[in-house]
């Protein structure tokens, strides 16, 4: 079964790209034409969303340096000890509905500090795959389009991000503790 696994792994890309041009051929669709308009229409979008990506870079880098994470992880202390959750994973929470690349940095944090097999390494990658970048998806994509009103689509995701860290938080402590 690995063995399959691992050949399927090397060849699903080559075999999707084969697949989209074959059927591009069969709709008799100009795939080169079609992906270089694509791609001019993504790069337009990019210079678009530029802005918002520093403003949510330079939030983030803001948290981390100004110490607030360590003042939220000394209130939160209790109800961390009380429900089993490791402290490393505080940042985590923080973070992730900021920054996926914030996240996976303290993510290597905690893997280096508390090992491979650690509870908090199992917890902090199980909460990074089961929540989102809600505020950097609000911020870039709801930007890329023009829309400025946003708030019940970001209530939403909160809500969704609240309910993966429980879920992530439950299910780690049937399974690692």
């Amino acid at each position: 079964m690995i063995n399959f696994l691992n050949t399927l792994s090397i060849w699903i890309l080559p075999l999707i790209i084969v697949f989209i041009l074959v059927f591009a051929l069969y709709k008799k669709t100009p795939a080169y034409e079609v992906f270089v308009e694509g791609a001019n229409e993504g790069f337009k979008i990019a210079v678009k969303i530029i802005p918002y990506l520093i403003a949510i870079m330079v939030c983030t880098a803001l948290f981390r340096a100004s110490g607030a994470i360590e003042i939220i992880e000394n209130f939160l202390k209790p109800v961390l000890d009380y429900f089993k959750i490791p402290i490393e994973t505080t940042i985590i929470m923080l973070t992730r509905s900021l920054s996926g690349s914030a996240t996976l940095g303290v993510l290597a944090d905690i893997i280096n500090q508390t090992g491979v097999n650690s509870y908090a390494t199992k917890l902090a990658a199980v909460i990074t795959g089961s929540s989102e970048t809600t505020f950097y998806v609000a911020s870039v994509y709801f930007g890329a389009v023009g829309i400025k009103k946003f708030r019940h689509a970001l209530l939403a995701g909160i809500l969704a991000d609240i309910v993966g860290l429980i879920a992530a938080v439950w299910i780690c402590s049937i399974f690692f503790l």
